[in-house]
C-alpha cells in the first residue's frame, strides 16, 4: 500500500516500517514531573514517531535470514497458474475495460506483436499469477511493471542524464521479489526475440537476480546516506560488468540528449499566420480535440500546479498554454487518455507536459486515493533523481498524473540486443532494481534472506523460463482469439 510506504524508510519483515508506540517518545520514562503530568526525557534522543528507535533491539538480517524457514528460496522457481486464473480473452478484456473504445483494437494488435509485447501488455495477469505463489513478505515500494523495457534514461533538473527506472503506473507496495521476477521473465522472452539460445535467456534471468543480490548484500553494508544515492551512473557499467553494454548505452544517451521537448514540438506543432503554434493533426497517435475538452485539460493545470513544491511556481510562471492534444503512448497504456500540453515561453521556447490517466495499480493493494498521487510519490520513492514537475490532477472525475514530456529520455530495446548484451543488460537492470528496491525496503532484510550463495537466482532463473513459456502459450491463445474475431485487433500498427 503505497500510503504507508514513505517515511520510515525500512520496511523490514513486516507490512509497517516502524513500531513506533503512542507516547513513547521523548519522556517515556517518568522522571521529576511526572505526577503533573510532564514527562521528562532520561536521555537526550529516544523514540520520534517517522524515525527509528534507537531502544528497539533488532537485527533486519537475522529477520531476513529467518523467514528462509517459512519460504526456502528454491521455493522461488515455482511458476504454477492457479485454478481459477482467469482466460487470456477475459483477462485482456477486463483489462481493456474503462479504455477509449476506438483505441482498444490499437492496443490489442501491439500486445499480439510478440510474446514480450504481450508480456508488457498483461501485467495485470502477471500480479494475478504472482499473488497466488508463496511469497517473503518483506514489503518494498514496488515498480509493479519492471520489465526489461521499462529501464531508460531521462534528463535531471540541470539537464544531466540519468538511468533508472521509467515506468510507475503499476506502483504499490508488495514483496519485493514479485519486481524481480517479471524483470527476470521479461528478460527471457526479449533475449528469444533477439535470437539468442535458450542457455543464454536462462543466464540473463540467472544473471539478474544475482545482481540484484549483490547489490542489495552491498547496500546493506553502506552508511545509509551513501547507499540511498550508491551506484552513480558512470560506474553502472563497472559495478554490473556490462563492459560489452557500453557502446549501445553511449548511442542512447547521444540520442536521449536531443530528445527534447523543442524537438518534439517541432515536429509535432505548426506556426499559424498570427504567429502561435498549435500541434498538427497526425492520427491515430496524435490528434486535435474539440475546444471543451482542451479547455478542461488546460484547466485541470491549476490544481496540478498545488500538487508542486512551491519554489516551481515561478518557473511556470513564465509559460503560457498555448494548445492540448490527445496522444497515444505505450503497449499497456493504449486506450488510456493522455494528452499533451503545449506551453512557451517569452522566446516562444516550448516546454511540453503530459497529462495521462492514472487507473488504479494491478497489483493487491488497498490505496484508496487519487490515483495520479499514487504513481508520483511511487516514483519519488524508487528514483534517485525524479522529474522536477511531476504531479497530479483531475479531468471530468478521472485521476491524471502530470509530468514533463521527452525529457531527453532514451531507452535501451532488450528485445533488439545482441546474444552477448542480453546479459549485461540483465546485470545493469537487476542492480537498478535493487537500488530502488533499498529506498523502501531495508537492505539488510532482504539480503540476509537472499543471503550469499546462488540459490535464489538459480530460482529465479527456473522460474523465468517456465513463466516465459507460459507467456508464449498466452500470446497463442490471444492470436487464437484474434483469427476467430472474438477480440478485434489493428495489427502492424
Amino acid at each position: 500500500m503505497v500510503a504507508t510506504a514513505g517515511v520510515g524508510g525500512t520496511a523490514g519483515v513486516a507490512a509497517d516500517a516502524t513500531e513506533g508506540r503512542a507516547g513513547a517518545g521523548i519522556g517515556a520514562e517518568a522522571g521529576i514531573g511526572a505526577e503533573a503530568g510532564v514527562s521528562i526525557p532520561s536521555q537526550r534522543g529516544g523514540a520520534v514517531p517517522g524515525f527509528a528507535d534507537p531502544r528497539r533491539e533488532r537485527s533486519p538480517k537475522r529477520e531476513g535470514k529467518a523467514v528462509r524457514e517459512r519460504l526456502p528460496r528454491e521455493v522461488h522457481a515455482q511458476a504454477r497458474r492457479g485454478a481459477e486464473r482467469p482466460s487470456v480473452e477475459v483477462a485482456v478484456e477486463a483489462s481493456n475495460a474503462g479504455r477509449l473504445p476506438d483505441l482498444v483494437p490499437l492496443r490489442v494488435g501491439r500486445m499480439a506483436a510478440t510474446p514480450f509485447a504481450f508480456l508488457r501488455g498483461s501485467a495485470g495477469l502477471m500480479a494475478y499469477d504472482l499473488a497466488a505463489l508463496p511469497h517473503t513478505g518483506i514489503r518494498a515500494q514496488l515498480c509493479g511493471d519492471a520489465h526489461a523495457a521499462n529501464f531508460g534514461l531521462y534528463g535531471d533538473a540541470r539537464g544531466r542524464l540519468v538511468i533508472d527506472l521509467n515506468d510507475f503506473d503499476e506502483t504499490a507496495q508488495g514483496p519485493w521479489e514479485w519486481d524481480l521476477k517479471r524483470l527476470a521473465a521479461s528478460l527471457v522472452l526479449a533475449g528469444r526475440e533477439a535470437g539468442a539460445d535458450e542457455d543464454a535467456c536462462h543466464g540473463a534471468a540467472r544473471d539478474a537476480a544475482g545482481a540484484y543480490r549483490r547489490t542489495m548484500r552491498w547496500l546493506a553494508k553502506l552508511p545509509v546516506l551513501d547507499a540511498w544515492n550508491a551506484i552513480a551512473d558512470e560506474e553502472l557499467v563497472s559495478h554490473t560488468d556490462a563492459r560489452d553494454l557500453a557502446g549501445t548505452l553511449d548511442r542512447v544517451a547521444e540520442k536521449a540528449r536531443r530528445n527534447t521537448s523543442a524537438k518534439f514540438a517541432s515536429g509535432a506543432t505548426e506556426v499559424l499566420e498570427d504567429g502561435s503554434r498549435r500541434f498538427t493533426d497526425a492520427p491515430p497517435v496524435l490528434r486535435r480535440i474539440p475546444d471543451a475538452e482542451a479547455a478542461a485539460v488546460a484547466g485541470s493545470l491549476a490544481a496540478y500546479l498545488r500538487t508542486l513544491p512551491e519554489d516551481r511556481h515561478p518557473l511556470l510562471a513564465r509559460y503560457a498554454v498555448h494548445d492540448v492534444a490527445f496522444r497515444v503512448v505505450g503497449t499497456g497504456s493504449v486506450g488510456t487518455r493522455s494528452y499533451v500540453v503545449l506551453l512557451l515561453d517569452h522566446r516562444g521556447e516550448p516546454l511540453v507536459l503530459q497529462v495521462k490517466e492514472a487507473r488504479a495499480s494491478v497489483l493487491p493493494n488497498d490505496y484508496s486515493g487519487h490515483e495520479g498521487r499514487r504513481i508520483v510519490l511511487g516514483q519519488k520513492r524508487m528514483q534517485v533523481v525524479s522529474d522536477n514537475l511531476l504531479g497530479w490532477t483531475t479531468i471530468d472525475s478521472r485521476p491524471y498524473q502530470v509530468r514533463q514530456f521527452r525529457n531527453r529520455k532514451g531507452s535501451v530495446d532488450p528485445a533488439a540486443l545482441a546474444a552477448d548484451q542480453i546479459d549485461d543488460y540483465a546485470r545493469m537492470t537487476g542492480a537498478l532494481l535493487a537500488r530502488a528496491h533499498a529506498h523502501t525496503a531495508d537492505p539488510r532484510a532482504i539480503s540476509g534472506y537472499a543471503g550469499k550463495s546462488e540459490a535464489l537466482d538459480e530460482a529465479i532463473a527456473a522460474f523465468a523460463v517456465t513463466y516465459a513459456d507460459g507467456v508464449e502459450s498466452d500470446h497463442a491463445e490471444l492470436l487464437h482469439a484474434i483469427r476467430a474475431g472474438r477480440l478485434p485487433a489493428e495489427l502492424g500498427a
